[in-house]
């Protein structure tokens, strides 16, 4: 997570821009020990709120268009046929299922 919040950091214009990254209450998300860079705020989302986070919807999505009914060999097939729907999203889909009215770009 360190990692992540460091490259998000640094994409993000010097001195003009601030991030506001919108999370679930993962343990990696709010342990004391992360190291949040001074241009990005956390807002976590409420415990147990799944149809808040957009991820939820996506995941669902590419579970039930994608993973359901069907049989894996092992955990290889089962990552391989995750990769392989991840990648057949389209920009248009990834926007439809992840929009929402409460998250909007502010310019």
């Amino acid at each position: 997570m360190h990692h992540h919040l460091r490259f998000i950091s640094e994409q993000v214009a010097p001195d003009d821009a601030h991030v506001i990254l919108v999370l679930d209450q993962a343990g990696w998300h709010t342990t004391k020990t992360l190291q949040v860079p001074d241009n990005i705020s956390l807002f976590y989302l409420p415990p147990y709120s799944p149809e808040l986070n957009p991820i939820e919807r996506l995941w669902a999505y590419i579970k039930s268009h994608y993973l359901s009914n069907r049989v894996y060999n092992d955990y290889d097939h089962i990552f391989d046929a995750c990769k392989k729907a991840w990648n057949k999203m389209t920009e248009n889909q990834f926007s439809s299922i992840c929009t929402t009215e409460w998250i909007s770009h502010v310019d």
